[in-house]
């Protein structure tokens, strides 16, 4: 049994800036993964890191380079085992790769890609395997920082009218709560969070706190990743219920946020956390903690979109997701378009991830693609 890797790296307009606390994006740079077996059957993962280490430690070029040197041989001797002469158990393929340290989003894109194509050999969807309980799933929109409030009331008005279920806003000190106050006059009863991306710090919990006024549904990630008990205290002053993202990275970060009273509801990312396994487990625990859970995005294409959709559907995804249509961030996207129908998405019921590249749109959009056999 054999499988070679390709690694493709895309580069696509975003159709407007995306603005958050730590940084803005003009053109999404994709690294997608793909895993071919003997028959020349494909899986396909996407590795979520940015160009640079805003969000996350984690970058594209440095993820490439951990894939190609570390993360790829490691599966060596489970490739040479191929059960049944095919591709790999998913949780074999897991705990080869946890022998590496950290990289969770290589981590993810490899076992994505393996995932795909071990279920596409069993003609089974990556919604049933991981146990999803809906056809479809309700859509929120992320609004980045714009130029304006009146380049925000646009935008959001434009989500508003293409029937998103739930608004999003990044915030971050000095553009908060002038927003706010905007966009709540004009849409008083649509669902509405705010996203801080670690922008804020333990001193502006009583400016936080004004941020109970608007009734929203979240804050997620107000302080530093590291700072679990700045949350917990953070919650003590503000009403509204506090989501953590950035700093939920396992099973057991996110175990040690609900007890330690850091958070009331987790964004679940399969890139941050390493995968989809990594992803129900944490699900699983949040339905047992009874914490509410909600799908992250990472403007990915119809690749990674695809996926998180299939994990939104499990039943513990109780909030609306990031997991917007195709046309929120790309005027073309590299797989067929997903389309908003009554502010949802449609769980693809094809085998794996459900969905492949377009070819043309892969090659048009290629900047660089790698082979490499083990």
């Amino acid at each position: 049994m054999s499988i070679a890797f390709v690694i493709h790296s895309l580069e696509i307009p975003l159709v407007r800036p995306f603005r958050t606390s730590f940084g803005s994006q003009s053109i999404r740079d994709v690294v997608l993964v793909e895993a071919v077996n003997d028959s020349g059957v494909s899986g396909w993962g996407e590795c979520v890191t940015m160009a640079w280490p805003g969000y996350s430690a984690e970058y594209t070029r440095g993820a490439i380079n951990v894939m190609r040197e570390f993360l790829l041989p490691t599966l060596l001797p489970l490739l040479d085992q191929g059960e049944r002469g095919g591709t790999p158990e998913p949780d074999s393929v897991r705990a080869a790769l946890s022998v590496m340290q950290g990289n969770p989003m290589a981590k993810s894109a490899v076992e994505t890609a393996l995932l795909d194509l071990w279920l596409r050999e069993r003609n089974l969807s990556l919604g049933e395997f991981l146990g999803a309980a809906r056809d479809r799933v309700d859509c929120g929109v992320s609004v980045g920082i714009p130029d304006s409030i009146e380049d925000l009331m646009t935008e959001v008005g434009q989500y508003v009218d293409q029937g998103y279920l739930r608004i999003k806003l990044k915030v971050e000190p000095g553009w908060d709560l002038d927003a706010l106050r905007a966009v709540r006059s004009q849409w008083p009863e649509i669902p509405l969070q705010v996203d801080a991306n670690q922008a804020y710090r333990r001193s502006d919990a009583e400016h936080l706190a004004k941020f109970d006024e608007f009734n929203l549904l979240l804050i997620e990630q107000p302080l530093p990743e590291d700072d679990l008990l700045g949350h917990t205290l953070i919650s003590s002053v503000v009403s509204t219920p506090i989501c953590l993202d950035e700093s939920i990275l396992s099973v057991e970060s996110a175990e040690s946020a609900i007890e330690f009273g850091a958070t009331t509801i987790i964004n679940i990312k399969p890139g941050r956390v390493g995968g989809f396994l990594a992803a129900r487990e944490i699900h699983n625990l949040c339905v047992e903690k009874s914490i509410p859970v909600w799908c992250g995005g990472m403007l990915e294409t119809g690749i990674g979109r695809a996926a998180n959709i299939a994990l939104a559907a499990l039943p513990g995804f109780t909030l609306p997701g990031d997991t917007s249509a195709s046309n929120r961030y790309y005027k073309e996207d590299v797989t067929e378009p997903f389309v908003l129908d009554n502010g949802q998405l449609r769980v693809p019921t094809g085998p794996g991830i459900g969905v492949v590249p377009i070819a043309s749109n892969l090659v048009g959009m290629s900047t660089a693609t790698e082979l490499i056999e083990l």
